[in-house]
């Protein structure tokens, strides 16, 4: 028996399309691995798709992908993760499964306060399956579950979720893995990490999801099970070049950083540039990004991301003594106006609402940030 077993797969995720794209290929490659590797069927743990409501191009390129799954004749089973599922119990891995393409295995009922997993069949294999959901609310649900029996069956267990053996002592939902039925295959993914203890294996990302995983990760992953033996198969498509800048000087910031790369081959590589330091001189806004864009256009660069989330501005003091913690907030946006007039000062408190939003059930991270920009330009008026 050989089977694969992919997940965190997130096709449509990634804002920039150089990176949305690459994400489909890493896709592809799997894709393309499975059916050459000649696989019995293959294993979908969760989050197939970033969100449960994809893009039309994502949806067309997904099912242009299972189209060639389904022409080798290669069964697809898979689940709902945190990010492809409904509350409703509607998203579009419904439409892949009408469409002949896949499987859904999380099939159960409850049963005198369990949760009663019933098997899919085929061959000599029973495969159950238990979705993801927002903020790890399965975690509760899945320390109820019980397997219908299959004697004699290798027994595959599928679950988008935490295991608390795989996350230490981070302080988040997690499930204990001595509380799960005994399996034969604990096909596990939510966690983008590179695990595999005894029958428990998490399928690692496709491809990075965000910039500290491209940092970290470097590429994407699966695993082929092949008679007993567990291999992972790693995927990268491209490098990643990391590299870090101290500044303390907005106005001189491009020149440094430009010397910095000079040393390195950036040729069709994914370039991060990570920021951090305090800026005594100049703002943020100061760098010449533009000048380090043009650079990298010339350097033939496959794509360039920038972060500046620790770089900051030496600002002034302001003394906490003598607050009200009741409305602490306001009294020290008040201290802030006092020692920096501004006549945009104004609409500070009307800005601090407008970025205080919360993300809606099932809205894509794009259209959520689209909503906070339009906010925002109302308060600005432009």
């Amino acid at each position: 028996m050989k089977f694969a077993h992919m997940g965190d797969c997130h096709l449509g995720g990634w804002r920039q399309p150089e990176l949305r794209e690459l994400n489909l290929r890493s896709f592809q490659f799997a894709i393309e691995k499975c059916i050459k590797e000649r696989v019995d069927f293959i294993l979908i743990s969760g989050d197939l798709l970033d969100s449960a409501y994809p893009s039309i191009e994502t949806l067309k390129e997904t099912f242009g992908e299972f189209r060639k799954i389904k022409e080798a004749n290669i069964p697809v089973f898979i689940i709902a993760g945190s990010h492809d599922y409904s509350v409703s119990g509607k998203s579009f891995l419904d439409v892949l499964e009408k469409a002949g393409f896949c499987k859904n295995v999380s099939l159960f009922e409850e049963r005198n306060g369990k949760i009663m997993l019933h098997p899919t069949i085929m061959g000599n294999v029973a495969i159950y399956g238990y979705p993801g959901k927002k903020s790890g609310m399965e975690t509760k649900d899945i320390e109820r579950i019980k397997l219908h029996d299959s004697p004699g069956l290798f027994r595959i267990l599928m679950l988008h979720t935490a295991l608390r053996d795989a996350v230490g002592n981070l302080p988040i939902d997690a499930v204990d893995h001595k509380m799960l039925p005994d399996v034969d295959y604990l096909a596990l993914s939510h966690l983008h990490i590179n695990y595999q203890k005894e029958k428990r294996v998490y399928s690692g990302p496709i491809f990075p999801n965000n910039l500290p995983e491209l940092e970290e990760l470097k590429g994407g992953s699966f695993w082929i099970f092949d008679n007993g033996k567990i291999r992972r198969e790693e995927i990268k498509l491209k490098d990643v070049l990391v590299i870090n800048s101290e500044l303390e000087d907005a106005f001189k910031a491009a020149e440094e950083i430009i010397s910095l790369f000079e040393k390195e081959i950036l040729r069709d590589k994914i370039v991060l540039l990570k920021l951090w330091g305090i800026l005594k001189k100049g703002k943020t806004s100061d760098i010449d990004f533009q000048k380090i864009e043009e650079y990298m256009k010339k350097k033939s660069v496959f794509v360039f991301l920038k972060s500046t989330s620790k770089l900051h501005v030496n600002e002034p003091e302001i003394k906490m003594d003598h607050l009200d913690p009741a409305n602490i907030e306001e009294q020290i946006i008040k201290r802030f106006e006092e020692t920096n007039p501004n006549k945009y000062n104004s609409i500070v408190p009307f800005l601090m609402k407008a970025l205080q939003i919360e993300k809606l059930e099932d809205e894509k991270s794009q259209a959520f940030e689209e909503r906070v920009l339009s906010e925002t330009k109302k308060i600005l008026q432009i």
